[in-house]
């Protein structure tokens, strides 16, 4: 499965990513600076007539939250993000975890976001420009991040890599359960698609076999995981979830699936034993 940021920017999965990461970063900075590292950051800023536009994702995610009347608080928070980067209305541009991360940074706060491909980081390091205390760096955010978290006390460190190689499951466990690991302090939220629970499943074994204890996983199922061809759905699972993360959880994917789901949806929060 190849998730390009680009293409699916402002779906349903960025929606539930976004709103937590957001909680995440201030439920962490209620406690004390705080550096957040992002492993597959992408560009920062995604125009939704682009890429976007032709796989019409933003149009069953984004357009229809900004639409929608009564969002709950967390919802809104993200729905005033996006009409931030829209000042002249509508849906045109939307902000990726780096330019939300950004905005939102303390005076003693630090965000590193990690980029792969040459050309994104180009466009990564052009949206971070205006903002102090953040840098984009080139190269395999999976190769980086665990150095750089164990010389950083207490990150909150996004795990969210496109799912396009075979190993990128196992990499994304293995990275956060060494984070977790070193550190327990550090939280660690890991996005991935859910098309089959076989899938799922396998990743979250994975994590607990890497030693990571403390783990979340918030679900959105907008469909039932029938059809493992299809990104049914998308999770969240967080190492070293700080208080109050499960009912942060409920309310995004409870939201998202009442509002986006298809008959069958289901939103499934839950601490694995």
């Amino acid at each position: 499965m190849n998730y390009r940021h680009s293409f699916h920017a402002g779906n349903f999965a960025d929606l539930v990513k976004h709103a937590l990461v957001l909680w995440l970063l201030e439920r962490r900075q209620a406690s004390g600076p705080v550096t957040v590292m992002d492993t597959h950051a992408g560009a920062g800023l995604y125009d939704l007539t682009g890429d976007a536009a032709r796989s019409r994702e933003a149009e069953a995610g984004i357009a229809r939250l900004m639409a929608t009347e009564g969002r709950p608080p967390l919802i809104e928070a993200l729905a005033a993000e996006v009409a931030a980067m829209n000042p002249d209305g509508g849906v045109t541009f939307y902000p990726g975890s780096p330019l939300l991360m950004a905005r939102h940074l303390g005076p003693q706060d630090r965000y590193i976001g990690y980029e792969l491909n040459p050309p994104v980081l180009e466009m990564l390091t052009e949206a971070l420009a205006p903002f102090g205390a953040t840098e984009a760096r080139g190269g395999d955010g999976f190769d980086q991040v665990v150095a750089e978290a164990k010389r950083t006390p207490g990150p909150l460190v996004l795990i969210d890599p496109p799912f396009e190689k075979p190993d990128d499951y196992h990499r994304a466990a293995d990275t956060g359960a060494a984070i977790v690991r070193a550190d327990a302090r550090a939280t660690v939220a890991i996005w991935t698609p859910l098309k089959d629970l076989e899938t799922f499943d396998g990743f979250l074994r994975r994590l607990d076999q890497g030693g990571a204890r403390r783990v979340l996983v918030a679900e959105a199922r907008l469909r039932p995981l029938t059809n493992p061809m299809k990104m049914n759905g998308c999770a969240m699972v967080v190492l070293n979830p700080p208080g109050g993360a499960e009912a942060a959880a409920s309310e995004i994917c409870g939201w998202v699936v009442d509002t986006l789901g298809e008959t069958g949806a289901r939103a499934e929060i839950w601490m694995p034993d």
